[in-house]
């Protein structure tokens, strides 16, 4: 195609209306369009400079344009981090402008140009400036103060942000009956408001009654058939029935129109990880960070499972990955600190923990994580505490339980992890996970060992392939000395998948039936599979000095060497603990 050669003509009146233009702007014209052009740092300077203008002069400006500068200087702060002065700002800029309410006459400014009726319409809304300051006070963790300015804004003139926001501070505090109120005004003014869908499925609000306010929508928009079995599968996932729904989610994933969603892929993911299905769980996130590189969401679930499966190498490298995608989330936290906790370097996992906390509250594996590092370091109270608060955010994860009951056991309180276990049984029945949990109880007193018996059984009855629960059963033959059935029990379960503690467990058992040869073959397999599985160690160390006794004294004095070496390691732990603890003090986080 010709280049064809500009119209000078035409550019010059074009250039000559915006200069035109810009000649009938005052200055508050000019930071309004500053403001809207993102120049933040450059609206913060003239913003300044102009407010101590109207200081020193109280006449320079009128009551609308010094709120409008208010407003935009108090953005400009907002966009610096600067949460506490922003907050500061806005209410200021609230001050003012309910002096301009009181102004009933419209005068002229000396600054160039008038304030009229078309320019008080383009005046910042108020609504909008009491959101961001409730902005402000949820990211100082303010909550209550957060919840009061929205509260202040009338119902009517809520936009679904606000309620959104309401909804999920009213959730955070405790204060179920309003969360749900707002969720539902959300989704009244945008029926696919999935997030708010699933606020209302985890405060316990039945699915069909969350479906019914998404019907219209569905039956107006085509292709939305699917929208109806994804709520009911979040509605199975917040009732604790997780057999329903993955196998709900899998229908929905293998639907042509939604294979291969990455959203799709982690909740699946996350579902089978509370049904205790291990392999799986790990086969389906690794599946969502294949199709996104860059995903964050449940990788602290993910990274949690790999380093409790022995993976620590893989668990650093993901750790690293996600701190470059970023830093300001919880997961790469979460996952740095679960491969400390699996290097028994407990303190620093503490510390990762409540850094974790400290940017998401709300997160359940940040709070285990910590739970569990306290737990290990004795602080047994501390960590009941984080578990609870686990619990109250995630009812239906059973992992959250096991560690408050591991802390009443570790603290002789028998009777409290019975009454936990009891009502975890009757609350979401009798399934393989509840069954083993009660099991896990009853094994602490002898005088429910018969029972304890019983529901393992149900629960490998259940579920043959159950690791927790085929656990706790070769315990119990062990304690009853029961070997052959003990070995019969760890082989059947190996022939379909590979465990480090079960290979360990089978190698223990041969050994007391004197099978050595084979012992040290399962010792071999498990610390391949976890090179940091000390007992699989011992047991492999036992056996070779049982075997040659001659050499066990030569062999004694060189592993009390390499032992000096390693309290010498523990020792440089010990100093490092110090300092994570010291930074862990300073953060306020202890």
């Amino acid at each position: 195609y010709p280049i064809l050669p500009p119209n000078t003509s035409t550019n010059y009146n074009c250039a000559s209306e915006l200069k035109a233009n810009r000649l009938k702007m005052n200055v508050i014209d000019h930071v309004r369009d500053m403001a809207a052009a993102g120049l933040h740092s450059n609206v913060r300077i003239i913003s300044s400079l102009l407010l101590t203008m109207s200081t020193n002069n109280p006449e320079l400006f009128s009551p609308s344009q010094k709120y409008q500068l208010l407003v935009y200087h108090a953005d400009a702060i907002f966009h610096d981090k600067e949460y506490r002065n922003a907050a500061c700002k806005y209410n200021m800029a609230l001050q003012q402008k309910k002096v301009l309410s009181k102004t009933t006459k419209v005068r002229p400014s000396s600054t160039g140009g008038t304030t009229s009726a078309l320019q008080a319409q383009n005046l910042p809304s108020e609504i909008e400036v009491k959101y961001k300051i409730a902005e402000c006070y949820t990211i100082l963790k303010l909550d209550k103060d957060a919840i009061s300015v929205l509260e202040g804004i009338p119902s009517r003139q809520r936009t679904p942000k606000i309620n959104m926001m309401l909804a999920n501070l009213y959730r955070k505090a405790g204060q179920e009956r309003s969360a749900v109120t707002s969720y539902k005004e959300v989704l009244r003014q945008c029926p696919l408001a999935l997030d708010a869908i699933i606020g209302l499925l985890s405060l316990s609000v039945k699915g069909a009654e969350v479906a019914s306010m998404t019907m219209d929508v569905i039956q107006s928009i085509p292709n939305l058939d699917w929208l109806s079995v994804w709520i009911k599968a979040h509605a199975f996932t917040h009732g604790g029935d997780n057999q329903r729904a993955i196998n709900t989610i899998c229908s929905l994933e293998k639907k042509s129109l939604l294979r291969d969603n990455v959203d799709l892929l982690v909740t699946l993911a996350d579902v089978y990880f509370r049904a205790g299905d291990t392999k799986n769980s790990i086969l389906k996130f690794e599946q969502a960070q294949m199709l996104d590189p860059y995903l964050i969401k449940g990788m602290d679930v993910y990274g949690y499972l790999m380093a409790r499966e022995g993976h620590l190498e893989d668990v650093e490298v993901l750790g690293g990955r996600l701190f470059n995608i970023s830093d300001q989330h919880a997961e790469p936290w979460v996952i740095s600190g679960c491969h400390s906790f699996y290097s028994k370097r407990y303190s620093r996992a503490l510390y990762l923990g409540a850094k974790a906390i400290q940017l998401n509250s709300n997160s359940v594996q940040a709070l285990l994580l910590k739970g569990v590092a306290l737990r290990n370091m004795g602080r047994v109270q501390e960590a009941i505490i984080h578990f609870r608060e686990a619990m109250r955010l995630a009812p239906c994860r059973l992992d959250c339980y096991e560690g408050l009951i591991d802390c009443y056991l570790a603290s002789n309180g028998v009777r409290e992890a019975m009454g936990m276990a009891n009502n975890i049984y009757k609350t979401l029945g009798a399934n393989a996970q509840t069954l083993t949990i009660l099991a896990t109880v009853c094994l602490e007193d002898p005088l429910t060992q018969e029972k304890a018996k019983t529901l393992l059984d149900k629960a490998l009855a259940q579920r043959p392939d159950y690791i927790k629960a085929v656990v706790k059963k070769a315990e119990l033959l062990s304690r009853e000395q029961k070997y052959e059935e003990g070995i019969a029990l760890l082989r059947n379960t190996l022939a379909n998948q590979s465990d480090c503690v079960l290979h360990r467990m089978l190698g223990d058992f041969l050994v007391a039936v004197n099978d050595y040869q084979e012992a040290m073959d399962q010792y071999s397999i498990a610390l391949s599979l976890d090179p940091n599985d000390q007992k699989s160690l011992e047991g492999m160390q036992k056996m070779e000095k049982e075997e040659s006794p001659t050499d066990a004294t030569v062999e004694l004095d060189g592993d009390d060497m390499e032992g000096s070496g390693e309290e010498g390691d523990l020792e440089g732990s010990d100093s490092e603990a110090a300092q994570w603890a010291d930074q862990e003090q300073w953060f306020g986080m202890q």
